[in-house]
C-alpha cells in the first residue's frame, strides 16, 4: 500500500494545521495508522496512534491537548490536526500504517509499522 503525507507549510507559534495521509488500494478501515516526527538532528518519534477498529487514539504527551488524529474513511484519509503550534514542533511528519495485529491495538514504535509515507515538512516561526 503507498501512503501520501500531504498538508505541511511554514506557519506562526499558535497557528493550526491540518495534515493529511491517503492510501491507495485498501481502506484505512483495515489499519492502525500512526504519525512520527524527525526534528532537525532528532530522532523520529511517535506523535499519535489510532487502532484499525479507530476506537482508540493515543498521543505523545508533548501534543496532548494540541493535536487530534480523526479518519475520513469514505476519502480514504487520516487526519492530524494540529492546534497551538510550536516552534519545537517543527519536523517532517510522517504517517505509517500496519495491518497486522488486534485491531483495538495502537502501536508507538516505527518497527511496528509496515508503510510509510513520504514526509511533509512543518515549519513553526516564533
Amino acid at each position: 500500500v503507498q501512503l501520501q503525507a500531504s498538508g505541511g507549510g511554514l506557519v506562526q507559534a499558535g497557528d493550526s494545521l491540518r495534515l493529511s495521509c491517503t492510501t491507495s488500494g485498501r481502506t484505512f478501515r483495515q489499519y492502525a495508522v500512526g504519525w512520527f516526527r524527525q526534528g532537525p538532528g532528532k530522532e523520529r518519534e511517535f506523535v499519535a496512534g489510532m487502532s484499525r477498529r479507530g476506537d482508540y487514539k493515543r498521543f505523545a504527551d508533548f501534543v496532548k491537548g494540541r493535536f487530534t488524529i480523526s479518519r475520513n474513511n469514505a476519502k480514504n484519509t487520516v487526519y492530524l490536526q494540529m492546534n497551538s503550534l510550536k516552534p519545537e514542533d517543527t519536523a517532517v511528519y510522517f504517517c505509517a500504517a500496519t495491518d497486522s495485529g488486534d485491531v483495538h491495538q495502537i502501536y508507538f514504535v516505527e518497527g511496528e509499522y509496515a508503510f510509510w509515507g513520504q514526509g511533509t515538512l512543518v515549519t513553526v516561526s516564533s
